[in-house]
C-alpha cells in the first residue's frame, strides 16, 4: 500500500512556501492571497478536500492561484484511462499542487507549475501509481536572458535524475503545450512529465519534489527584474490578445483541466488558471519588425539551457 501522508505533507508544505514567496514579490503593501479551504463529501462517487489560495488585483499579480487538492473517486475518468485502458473502473486517490500566476505588467511572463501523484486500486490487484507535473513560461515580450534562466534552473533541478532527463522532459513540454488548432506553441516551454513510475516510488517522488522546489527560483527572479518596467495601453492590449491562447489551451487540450472537470472536481479551483482580462481578434498578425512580432520569433522550440 502507498502511504499518502508523506505526499500530503510535501504538497501542503509546497503550497504554503509558494504563497509566501509570491507575497514577498508583492511587497509589504501589495496584495495577499485569499485562503479558501474546501471539502467535498462523497458526491457522484467523488470526495475530497483541499485549499485554494487566490490573489486578484495585486500590485504585481493581476490574478494567480496556488491550489492543493486531495480527491478520492470510485472510478478513474476517461482522461486518465485513455492511455491506460486496463485501469478503467479503478478507484483512485489523487493529490497535488497547481499554480498559475498572471502578472499585470506585460513585460512579466505568465507562469504555470503543477506537481501531482495518483494511486489507482482495484480489487485483487496491486495498486498502480504514477507522478506527473512540470513548469512552463509564457512571455508576452520575451527577454532571452530570462528564458535561459528559467530553463537553466529546470535543467539543474533534474540533473541528479540523469543527464538526459531535462532534455527529454523539455521536449515533452514543447510537444504538450502546443496549440494544434493554431499550429503554434503556447509559450517558450520548460519541463513536463506524466505517468512517471520508472525507477521506483522514492525516485519518482524525489524527482517530483525537485520540480516543485525549483519553481520559485526559476520564475520569481524574472518577475522581480521586470515588474517595474513602464508599459502602456499597447502592451496591455497585446498581453490580453496572447492570453487568449492560454485560455484556448487550458480549455481545449489540458489533461489536468479535463481530469478535474470529468471527475466532478471543484470548478472554481480548476478554472483559477484563467486570466482576468483577455481578448480575441479575427485573423490578426503583428506588424513585422515590432516588439510584438519578436515574440513569435522566439516561440519555436530551441535549446535554451
Amino acid at each position: 500500500m502507498i502511504d499518502p501522508a508523506p505526499l500530503r505533507d510535501y504538497f501542503t508544505g509546497l503550497q504554503t512556501r509558494l504563497v509566501a514567496a509570491a507575497e514577498t514579490v508583492e511587497g509589504a503593501d501589495g496584495g495577499r492571497f485569499r485562503v479558501d479551504p474546501w471539502s467535498k463529501e462523497a458526491d457522484q462517487a467523488l470526495a475530497g478536500r483541499g485549499c485554494t489560495c487566490v490573489i486578484e488585483g495585486g500590485r504585481v499579480f493581476e490574478r494567480g492561484g496556488v491550489a492543493f487538492s486531495h480527491v478520492l473517486g470510485a472510478a478513474l475518468p476517461a482522461s486518465a484511462t485513455a492511455k491506460r485502458p486496463e485501469l478503467a473502473g479503478c478507484a483512485f486517490e489523487a493529490m497535488g499542487v497547481s499554480l498559475v500566476l498572471h502578472p499585470e505588467n506585460p513585460y512579466c511572463p505568465t507562469a504555470h507549475m503543477n506537481v501531482r501523484a495518483l494511486v489507482a486500486t482495484k480489487t485483487d490487484h496491486e495498486p498502480a501509481w504514477w507522478f506527473g507535473g512540470g513548469m512552463d513560461l509564457t512571455p508576452y515580450y520575451p527577454f532571452v536572458e530570462d528564458v535561459r534562466h528559467f530553463h537553466a534552473t529546470c535543467r539543474q533541478a533534474l540533473l541528479p535524475f540523469g543527464g538526459d532527463t531535462y532534455a527529454r522532459y523539455k521536449k515533452w513540454c514543447d510537444e504538450y503545450f502546443f496549440l494544434k488548432h493554431r499550429n503554434e506553441p503556447r509559450g517558450v516551454g520548460g519541463v513536463f512529465f506524466d505517468d512517471l513510475n520508472e525507477g521506483g516510488f522514492e525516485r519518482c517522488f524525489g524527482l517530483t519534489r525537485a520540480v516543485g522546489d525549483a519553481f520559485a527560483a526559476a520564475y520569481l527572479p524574472i518577475v522581480e527584474k521586470r515588474k517595474r518596467l513602464p508599459y502602456g495601453e499597447r502592451e496591455r492590449d497585446f498581453q490580453a490578445y496572447r492570453r487568449g491562447r492560454y485560455v484556448e489551451f487550458n480549455l481545449v487540450w489540458d489533461r489536468g483541466t479535463l481530469f478535474g472537470l470529468q471527475s466532478g472536481g471543484r470548478t472554481e479551483s480548476i478554472l483559477m488558471s484563467l486570466p482576468p482580462v483577455v481578448k480575441w481578434r479575427y485573423d490578426w498578425q503583428p506588424e513585422a519588425g515590432t516588439p510584438e512580432a519578436a515574440l513569435y520569433e522566439l516561440l519555436p522550440p530551441r535549446d535554451w539551457a
